[in-house]
């Protein structure tokens, strides 16, 4: 069932849990999503992001995802993350995708802000939603290295949604993409307070590496969505590696890829307390 974002989120938000998304470069990742998923009977979002485009054109994996979506049996999100320019995230919605993450923290905060309003404008017409964010999110250094200015404020986040009208936001609070080299320093006073004043459904990026306290304090102070990739990335190498010593062939190392991806997958999804919320 092809949803958006809004039609996932504001569930989650009362219910308080958070929904994965969980990017996939390829159709192998993609089928270990949806079966968790649908094992689950959780809601879902699956998509990809500009910088993994070069591993999975966004022409090739398009069609898809956004079919797989359609036929699957939970609510699922076809979401573009990350999208670094306008006329890429143009692309995702002619596409079929039903939400875009339009990130423009490295322009001008006035650049931003407009294209931003402007990526939610068009993305409203097509039936589709917007994340937005505000902060250095994903970028944080961890433990002593952690600057306290690189934590989105609660006036930072108030302003940058009512100037554009997201549907979701994600912030800043300590966390980081990839993986971790020492424990995240997180700031859940800070995501509390922005949970409190802004009403929009919050997002927790760099996601991977965190521990399962981590996230259910995150989601108890507002976290709604959680975006997942390199644990699934991790989970496919062992499996690969895991295939090669054991003289495995390519079919058999592909279904055993998808296998540990999958149960990645739901080990995020009981974390995340979606599962049976179809």
């Amino acid at each position: 069932m092809l949803v958006n974002l809004q039609e996932v989120l504001s569930a989650a938000q009362k219910g308080n849990y958070a929904v994965g998304l969980f990017n996939t470069t390829d159709t192998d990742m993609l089928q270990a999503v949806i079966d968790a998923a649908e094992e689950m009977r959780a809601p879902v979002i699956v998509g990809t992001a500009e910088v993994l485009l070069p591993y999975g054109e966004l022409k090739l994996i398009a069609p898809a995802v956004v079919a797989a979506a359609k036929r699957a049996k939970v609510p699922v999100v076809v979401h573009y993350d990350h999208g670094l320019t306008f006329e890429r995230c143009m692309e995702a919605l002619k596409l079929g995708f039903t939400s875009v993450m339009f990130d423009g923290s490295t322009k001008p905060y006035e650049e931003n802000i407009a294209e931003t309003r402007e990526v939610v404008r068009i993305a409203h017409a097509f039936g589709a939603t917007v994340e937005g964010e505000i902060g250095h999110v994903g970028q944080a250094a961890s433990g002593d290295n952690l600057a306290e200015d690189m934590y989105t404020t609660v006036d930072e986040a108030l302003a940058y949604y009512g100037a554009t009208g997201v549907d979701a936001l994600a912030v800043s609070f300590g966390t980081a993409h990839g993986v971790y080299k020492s424990k995240p320093k997180l700031n859940l006073t800070r995501l509390g307070e922005i949970h409190k004043a802004v009403s929009v459904p919050l997002v927790l990026h760099g996601g991977s590496g965190l521990s399962e306290e981590d996230f259910k304090n995150s989601i108890r102070n507002g976290v709604a969505k959680v975006n997942i990739f390199t644990d699934l990335e991790l989970a496919g190498v062992r499996a690969m590696q895991e295939g090669l010593q054991a003289g495995q062939d390519y079919l058999e190392i592909r279904n055993k890829k998808v296998e540990y991806i999958r149960k990645a997958v739901e080990e995020k999804i009981a974390i995340f307390g979606s599962a049976n919320k179809a």
